[in-house]
């Protein structure tokens, strides 16, 4: 099958031979957190001339713990979302966990993102689909690559083409993720655009009240997945990530992100240089 681009926002299309980045920090922690995050990745759009969607939560809904930080809430997350878009131009993308987000979540960002452990939620995927926005579906740490396709039909059902997946590794025994890099290849071969999800698939899940990470193999494990033919990088970013609420042990911080945006940029431009695909529609 033919791999079909699609648009996440106004100017930024992924699959279309240019690599798209999404980043920001885990979740909205503050509004001056945020905008901070915001502006060095304006900064570094600007500068590279590369193409970045920020993206942060206003509820981590699934977080190991009662205990443990969730975020600002649906209204002044949005609010705070709003201000993103307003100083720094970027476009948006959350996470919706229940259908009556969407519609809300749909007049303020441009992808609405489907959590991992919610991907194959009938309902939820037909209501972000029907807000005419982008959708970007995390593929479930259960799920196999080529099983996303029955999540991504959902949304094609539902009259919306504007859909791609997020891989972010699979579980592997307890407390691990691994990433297969046939991954991308696979969603290829139904014509769905991929992301690959640098920090999340990082994670050491459970084994406590707050999931681990192994945020040194960030840049190894980006590198691979540009070579294996991802279409975007996801990758959370936070001003200290040793203190950050959420995601503490995989986020990296402003300097480490642009020097690894250096690595995976240059490597794109050999990918491209040397395997110049044939099947972009």
């Amino acid at each position: 099958m033919t791999l079909v681009p699609i648009e996440l926002a106004p100017g930024v299309t992924l699959g279309a031979g240019r690599l798209v980045v999404v980043a920001g920090p885990c979740s909205i922690e503050s509004e001056e957190t945020t905008l901070a995050v915001a502006r060095f990745l304006a900064g570094e759009a600007e500068r590279r001339d590369l193409p970045i969607v920020f993206k942060a939560s206003f509820d981590k809904a699934n977080r190991s713990s009662i205990r443990s930080y969730r975020g600002p809430g649906i209204e002044e997350g949005l609010r705070i979302l709003s201000a993103v878009r307003d100083e720094t131009g970027l476009p948006l993308l959350t996470d919706v966990h229940e259908p009556s987000q969407c519609a809300p979540v749909a007049e303020i960002c441009d992808v609405l993102q489907i959590p991992a452990f919610l991907c194959r939620q009938t309902d939820l995927l037909t209501a972000a689909a029907a807000t005419g926005r982008a959708v970007n579906i995390k593929k479930g740490q259960f799920v196999a690559p080529a099983d996303m396709l029955h999540a991504v039909e959902k949304v094609r059902a539902a009259g919306n083409e504007r859909v791609s997946v997020t891989e972010r590794g699979t579980s592997f025994g307890y407390n691990n993720l691994v990433v297969d890099m046939r991954s991308f290849a696979m969603l290829h071969e139904q014509g769905i655009p991929t992301v690959y999800d640098v920090t999340h698939s990082l994670q050491l899940p459970g084994g406590g009240e707050q999931t681990g990470g192994l945020r040194q193999y960030a840049e190894p494990l980006a590198r691979a997945a540009i070579a294996a033919g991802a279409d975007g990088l996801y990758l959370e970013v936070h001003p200290d990530p040793d203190q950050a609420l959420s995601d503490s042990t995989t986020q990296v911080d402003p300097d480490r992100a642009s020097r690894l945006l250096d690595e995976v940029t240059a490597l794109w431009t050999l990918r491209e240089l040397e395997e110049p695909r044939e099947d972009r529609g």
